[in-house]
């Protein structure tokens, strides 16, 4: 059901960049370049200028209400129970020329959990992702802006070797190297401007508790428009969507390990040209064998 989602979703946004794009040509637009923070998860396609560097801090906090299980159901969390994360994410780009950029994202995170009775709390490293992005094509007429991008998950994060106090939530990664190639897509169509981008990743092997282990293959895909509304006020509604396959522990597929979920994120932005703020809530909407999460986010970029 999911990658026939992604497929719909990303056919509409493309069919969009190209039935749009052929009816615009004005000369404002051509010059019309405005300041914002972007959508929350949704790359932007052009990339930093030779020498230029931006800084992004992130501010979540997220609220677990339940769970989707194998069938897509939602669950509520039992009566008395309760779940939620402080998470802070860092994120920087520099533009080694003016078509390549090298990028890096750390994340620090504090988990809370309260289930039958008790309570546990862990913080630590989120695993660490390093990408580097190339401009392929600048937006010209009816064409976006079209930009390639390597990413590589790298694991810092804990993932074995559960603490028995911890009730599980200590665990904050997999274990797993994950290179993944993609594409981002930016067109500015005034006042709106779209985004979209498309990544596949392959895990690794590796041994988790003693058990080799290999995650399945995931896509994720995400879709976002910003609408530039009042001075430098903008709104930003987005779409994030991924998809996994099942796990393998010692070579044997895993029943029901696969995930899945759908995101849909609105919010407002605040820029000028040497600061872009956002405000964003997120919520998971649908999913397979994932958290049902509430989250409410924060971030701003600053350009050196």
């Amino acid at each position: 059901m999911f990658r026939k989602i992604l497929g719909c979703l990303l056919g509409v946004c493309l069919l969009g960049f190209g039935v749009t794009a052929c009816a615009q040509e004005q000369a404002d637009t051509e010059e019309w370049y405005p300041p914002s923070a972007g959508p929350v998860t949704t790359w932007t396609s052009p990339v930093c200028g030779k020498g230029e560097l931006y800084v992004q801090p992130f501010f979540f906090y997220n609220n677990t209400r339940g769970t989707f299980d194998d069938d897509g159901h939602s669950d509520s969390l039992p009566e008395g129970d309760r779940q939620n994360q402080f998470q802070e994410q860092f994120f920087f780009q520099y533009g080694l020329t003016n078509r390549l950029e090298v990028a890096g994202q750390m994340v620090y995170q504090q988990n809370y959990l309260r289930q039958d009775n008790e309570s546990a709390h862990a913080k630590g490293l989120g695993d660490t992702y390093a990408y580097l992005r190339y401009c392929l094509l600048e937006e010209k007429k009816a064409l976006p802006h079209i930009t390639g991008i390597f990413q590589l998950k790298i694991p810092t994060a804990k993932f074995q070797k559960a603490g028995e106090d911890k009730l599980g939530i200590d665990i904050m990664g997999d274990g797993s190297y994950d290179p993944g190639y993609g594409v981002i897509l930016t067109k500015r169509i005034k006042p709106f401007i779209l985004h979209a981008d498309a990544i596949y990743s392959i895990p690794t092997t590796r041994k988790v508790d003693g058990v080799k282990t290999l995650n399945g293959k995931y896509v994720t895909a995400d879709v976002g428009v910003e609408y530039f509304f009042f001075k430098n006020f903008n709104l930003m509604l987005e779409g994030n969507f991924f998809s996994q396959g099942d796990i393998r522990a010692d070579g044997e597929l895993t029943p029901a390990s696969d995930s899945a979920s759908v995101v849909i994120s609105p919010g407002i932005g605040w820029s000028n040209e040497k600061i872009q703020c956002l405000l964003a809530y997120q919520r998971v909407v649908l999913g397979t064998n994932t958290n049902a999460n509430d989250s409410v986010l924060a971030t701003f970029v600053y350009g050196f």
